[in-house]
């Protein structure tokens, strides 16, 4: 009687410990743990301070270089390789032809179908634009004028957008000439939207082209 006493009870115990390790796991939160319920969901964060959180966009680029070439690739043709706009300026960077010419680039054909070319064609004319504008970003690199922090990049996009020329202009008139292209978008816009990316990787050549990049 005794024994079977303890068989029972041993099986019970057993069984008991066994389906434990199948109930559902309860989250206990700390009371620095933030649960927001205002939108129907239900999540935690691990702080209440909004600006302890980084506003981040994927694929995450930071201020590296593929984050600019990616940014202005976007921006003029939202990175359409095959674009051409209503003024024939051509693929995800939109160069005009003439601008082409200069880096070396003959067809425009065999430019808009290859995207290594319209890279290497990105990359060619930041170079010669770099090496035309040394004398402005030595001296207003990490100044501010007109409102606008001025950067490198940021020079180097104003340069894309409107022509070194330009640019030159706008810093020779304080940045109080808004100078724009055919559709409206101003040197200054382009300064401040682009500006603190890591352009070192450039090296200024007067000479760059698709060849010797």
């Amino acid at each position: 009687m005794i024994k079977k006493w303890y068989f029972y009870a041993s099986l019970t115990v057993i069984t008991v410990f066994l389906s434990s390790g199948f109930k559902p796991f309860n989250l206990e939160t700390s009371p620095w743990f933030l649960i927001n319920e205002e939108d129907g969901t239900h999540y935690l964060f691990p702080s209440e301070e909004a600006s302890e959180y980084t506003n981040l966009n994927i694929p995450f680029t930071g201020n590296f270089f593929i984050g600019f070439k990616e940014a202005i690739g976007h921006r003029e043709s939202e990175s359409k390789y095959k674009k051409i706009n209503s003024l024939g300026y051509l693929g995800k960077y939109q160069f005009g032809t003439e601008t082409l010419k200069s880096v070396g680039v003959k067809s425009s054909t065999t430019f808009l179908n290859s995207p290594e070319l319209q890279e290497r064609a990105f990359i060619a004319l930041l170079a010669k634009n770099k090496w035309e504008l040394k004398r402005e970003i030595e001296k207003y690199d990490g100044t501010v004028l007109n409102g606008i922090r001025i950067t490198e990049s940021g020079i180097l996009a104003a340069a894309h957008l409107g022509g070194a020329g330009s640019v030159k202009k706008y810093f020779r008139h304080e940045g109080k000439r808004n100078f724009r292209d055919a559709y409206g978008t101003s040197i200054r816009s382009y300064m401040k939207m682009f500006g603190g990316y890591d352009t070192s990787f450039i090296v200024a050549d007067n000479n760059a082209t698709v060849h010797n990049i």
